[in-house]
């Protein structure tokens, strides 16, 4: 099967581990390839069952900030193994679903583990999220969850997305958003410069704050309607990757997911819902 067009280590280590049978692998990430979300943050008991179930909660987050309803026609750009595509399609009916992603490997498992429930229409299609291959006015709502940090550009994602939304369209995103302070001197913190580096989780930019979307919004013709802060729900997250990535992966991988872990803490970065809509 032919590799990804870009760079993801992490994915290239969770297809190996899952398609030998890796059980741990396979609870942890087989379905959603991101990280958790919990109500109640201070309850999460580190198990992978618990990570799995909060990572569930996580798309249904974004997509219900995005205001999903029967009859949509949505994109899910960056789409992964389907596991939000599948979700959508457990939970409503007459929705016509399109997972988009870059990598040919992600969408054959898509396509193996997700179909179509209660007059649900469901396609995977291999392509580029800031160069989509659908036509103007397409779709209703459009999606990227915990994924858009990898896009060559914001802007030109954002355009696209723009260009395929019908009248009334809705963007719904989750981001690893910065505090200002981030941004201007993570380049003098010698540890925090793996996650944007071409390491474990290939190019990451993290350095987009909540003032850069907005600009972002208004360049491309959206509006920013609503933003939530999740970061505190997100952090039990980290253990659970740092010991799973510990187990199978190198010294790197779980050094990169510890900086993470430590300025989310600090809250230096933020963990955002950001939903748009049109602006004309």
């Amino acid at each position: 099967m032919r590799p990804a067009k870009i760079a993801l280590p992490y994915f290239d280590l969770l297809i190996e581990k899952i398609n030998s049978g890796d059980i741990n692998a396979q609870q942890a990430f087989g379905r959603h390839v991101h990280w958790g979300y919990w109500p109640q943050p201070d309850q999460a008991d580190g198990s992978l069952a618990d990570f799995a179930i909060a990572t569930e909660q996580l798309s249904q987050r974004v997509y219900t900030a995005a205001g999903i309803k029967e009859n949509d026609r949505v994109l899910d750009a960056g789409c992964g193994f389907g596991g939000t595509i599948a979700s959508l399609n457990e939970t409503f009916q007459n929705l016509h679903l399109t997972g988009l992603n870059i990598d040919p490997r992600q969408l054959a498992r898509a396509r193996q583990e997700v179909m179509p429930l209660a007059n649900n229409q469901i396609e995977f299609v291999e392509g580029d999220a800031c160069k989509m291959p659908f036509a103007d006015a397409s779709m209703d709502v459009v999606l990227a969850v915990e994924c858009i940090f990898h896009f060559p550009s914001r802007v030109e994602f954002f355009r696209e997305a723009h260009r395929v939304l019908r009248p009334g369209g809705r963007l719904g995103i989750c981001d690893f958003v910065p505090l200002t302070l981030f941004r201007t001197f993570h380049q003098f913190l010698s540890f925090l410069r793996s996650p944007l580096d071409q390491g474990f989780y290939g190019r990451v930019d993290f350095l987009t704050t909540l003032s850069d979307y907005r600009a972002i919004a208004q360049e491309t013709g959206f509006v920013l309607s609503a933003e939530e802060d999740i970061t505190r729900q997100t952090l039990p997250t980290y253990p659970v990757v740092r010991h799973l990535f510990g187990q199978v992966a190198d010294p790197e991988a779980v050094q990169t997911t510890a900086s993470v872990e430590k300025v989310s803490q600090l809250g230096l970065l933020r963990y955002r819902i950001l939903s748009f809509t049109l602006a004309d």
